[in-house]
């Protein structure tokens, strides 16, 4: 029984006058994800948020639960009851996080946990708005994916795999980071992101390594695949959008291999993240592929 996406949605921030929120974003982006796939919040057991900056550097509450109420998933065991009662939480690995929320999503509906599983990624810059901060690179951005359960076993994920670089001349070469010493009384609106000399170069040699190493694991040809990510840009995704996708780059890499031309022969995607020393990979065949 595979494990298959059946929606995929993106959203930004459209509003000048108002600062970004991850969770607002977060929000929306799965709202129309499950209008997409004509499903009510009621009908999702699971929501896993794997973004990594939010407004305020917020840290607690768990964000998943602000997304899980803003979404309106299952906010009353009495008044919306559900064969088991829903819930969420945050998993938070850097530009990995989808494809790990992937995997823990295999495992819970697998299982039977729950029937339908929401992950949602946002990144907002702490003050508001990153087209202000010329030193951080990230757009604010959100995505969302819903996973379900499909009949046919050749569909749907296949493992994920995660991988990390040599040494540790990689591992640290991108971070973000509130520094004390320059923050002030202006921590929550600041963030700093450093990135060494080279980090895409390492980056890309780490994505690359990685998927020859999971082709070879798994004897999946890449000349039938279309490889998804990790170098998803801001021009492939909305209009208007400023900055690098971080987290949900897996998600517009996604809608973008599915709304553009299928290559002659292709009969598989392969989702592939990398960043910060660690990369992740996933085979994936679409239904009716």
């Amino acid at each position: 029984m595979g494990i298959v996406i059946t929606a995929a949605a993106t959203a930004t921030h459209t509003d000048p006058g108002t600062p970004a929120s991850a969770v607002d974003l977060a929000g929306r982006a799965a709202r129309s994800c499950l209008d997409s796939a004509r499903v009510s919040a009621s009908g999702v057991g699971v929501l896993i948020n794997v973004g990594v900056y939010r407004e305020h550097n917020t840290f607690e509450p768990a964000l998943s639960a602000l997304v899980q109420k803003q979404v309106g998933i299952n906010l009353d065991y009495l008044a919306d009851p559900q064969p088991s009662p829903g819930f969420s939480f945050d998993l938070m690995n850097g530009a990995c996080g989808v494809l790990s929320a992937v995997q823990a999503g295999q495992a819970l509906l697998a299982t039977g946990t729950t029937e339908r599983l929401l992950i949602t990624a946002a990144d907002v810059h702490p003050g508001g708005n990153a087209a202000a901060d010329p030193d951080y690179p990230y757009a604010d951005l959100a995505g969302a994916l819903l996973l379900e359960r499909a009949a046919d076993p050749g569909t749907g994920f296949g493992p994920v795999r995660h991988y990390g670089a040599d040494g540790a001349d990689g591992a640290f070469d991108t971070e973000g980071y509130l520094d004390l010493d320059t923050m002030g009384t202006a921590g929550r609106s600041r963030i700093t992101v450093r990135r060494t000399p080279g980090h895409e170069t390492r980056a890309g040699e780490l994505a690359a390594a990685a998927v020859a190493s999971y082709a070879e694991e798994f004897g999946l040809d890449l000349d039938r695949t279309l490889v998804v990510g990790p170098r998803t840009t801001a021009a492939d995704g909305p209009q208007g959008l400023t900055g690098e996708p971080h987290t949900a780059a897996p998600v517009l890499g996604y809608r973008r291999a599915l709304d553009g031309v299928r290559p002659e022969d292709c009969d598989g995607l392969l989702f592939v993240t990398a960043g910060a020393g660690s990369a992740a990979c996933a085979s994936y065949r679409p239904q009716g592929w």
